[in-house]
């Protein structure tokens, strides 16, 4: 699926021999990435321009020829850092599929690596990793031949630049009236929420309610259910539903609402992915 402007060039595909693994490949020049997080790993290379990011407390530039690695759960941004914008190619890969790669160099199966450093100058690493991309986007390779560099790669990748493992928090680690709000927020998505409602529900100051949600998640609490509302109208639109039924489900206003949040965390926007999805579903019926 490809989206076209006058400057800006966004195509986004799934690999489905690698869990429905997601890729992009963009150029941007005036997009923005709003402040978002992924629940798996983005790791990529920019091609052309420079892109700029907050990331763990600073903002970073990565040049062409450079390697991106995002850790989960951690929020960023997203931006042009030159007057061209900029072209890179991103794999969004959930953590079990990286725990897999992860196995083949600890032999621990359940380490979750961690990248310590978001911008990385390999320049063997950039040709693999862009090897990898177009060996995924081309439909005429096998999916032996992709899932084998995939691993491969991302084993190189592991063992260059990544620290032995990363401490996700525990189950319940986290404080628990924050999980009760997440969980609220989850189950909720779609209700027109106050914060006050969220405020008792922690049972706090709405003052120290946000002081303690930020401190957690890293979001402020509409920023965290915007992207609880975002990853719901993936699974919509992946389902078939169209956009304009999708904003009403998720709790947006209308379609232009849902599509301005959509590609601020995506990157495309929902009608495109949606229509992607559709066609995917269409030659495989």
């Amino acid at each position: 699926m490809s989206e076209k402007t006058s400057q800006e060039r966004v195509k986004f595909w799934h690999a489905q021999e690698l869990g429905q693994l997601e890729l992009l490949h963009a150029t941007y020049v005036t997009h923005t990435f709003a402040r978002h997080i992924h629940s798996g790993f983005a790791i990529g290379v920019i091609e052309q321009g420079a892109e700029k990011f907050y990331y763990r407390g600073a903002e970073h530039v990565a040049p062409a020829g450079h390697v991106v690695v995002i850790n989960p759960g951690e929020v960023h941004t997203g931006q042009a850092a030159t007057e061209k914008g900029w072209t890179y190619r991103m794999l969004y890969p959930e953590i079990a599929l990286v725990q897999r790669a992860m196995a083949e160099v600890t032999g621990q199966p359940t380490d979750i690596p961690d990248f310590p450093q978001p911008v990385i100058r390999d320049d063997d690493m950039v040709e693999h990793i862009r090897h990898l991309h177009l060996t995924l986007e081309n439909p005429a390779t096998t999916p032996l031949e992709r899932e084998a560099q995939f691993v491969s790669t991302l084993v190189r990748l592991i063992s260059r630049h990544a620290e032995p493992a990363l401490k996700l928090p525990p189950a319940g680690g986290e404080r628990q009236v924050v999980r009760r709000v997440r969980d609220y927020l989850e189950a909720h998505y779609a209700e027109n929420v106050l914060l006050e409602q969220l405020a008792a529900i922690a049972n706090l100051s709405p003052f120290h309610f946000l002081r303690a949600f930020r401190a957690e998640t890293g979001l402020p609490p509409h920023a965290y259910l915007n992207q609880v509302r975002i990853e719901r109208a993936k699974v919509l639109l992946a389902q078939g539903w169209p956009p304009a039924q999708v904003a009403a489900e998720t709790g947006f206003a209308d379609q232009s609402h849902l599509t301005k949040r959509f590609k601020g965390i995506v990157g495309v926007a929902p009608g495109q992915y949606w229509l992607y999805r559709k066609n995917v579903q269409d030659k495989s019926a």
